[in-house]
């Protein structure tokens, strides 16, 4: 079994930054990319940022282009979410998401929240 678990999440004033990871453990044979996805309450999980696990090519979603980072580790299983610039809109729990021996599998979730 494939399991992935986030951390890294907390409390930041605006303006400030995180870093979020994400490790995944067990039978973790071949790679495709790893996500980030956030709900924020009372919305829908939106799409944040992805990595290809090969290439290490990325995307964003335009909310956050600029002030986020994606990267990996491919030792360690690991990616990682830098968080600059923070903003009071950026507070939501913060889901890992991977494809991994060809199947999806999700983290547990990561609270970050911002204060104005």
């Amino acid at each position: 079994q494939v399991q992935l678990v986030e951390s890294g999440g907390g409390l930041v004033q605006t303006g400030g930054s995180l870093r979020l990871s994400c490790v995944a453990s067990g039978r973790t044979f071949s790679y495709s990319f790893m996500a980030w996805f956030r709900q924020a309450p009372g919305k829908e999980r939106e799409f944040v940022a992805k990595i290809s696990w090969s290439s290490s090519s990325t995307d964003y979603a335009d909310s956050v282009k600029g002030r986020f980072t994606i990267s990996r580790d491919s030792a360690k299983n690991t990616a990682y979410l830098q968080m600059n610039s923070l903003k009071p809109d950026d507070t939501a729990v913060y889901y890992c998401n991977a494809i991994i021996n060809f199947r999806s599998y999700w983290g547990q979730g990561t609270q970050v929240t911002v204060s104005s």
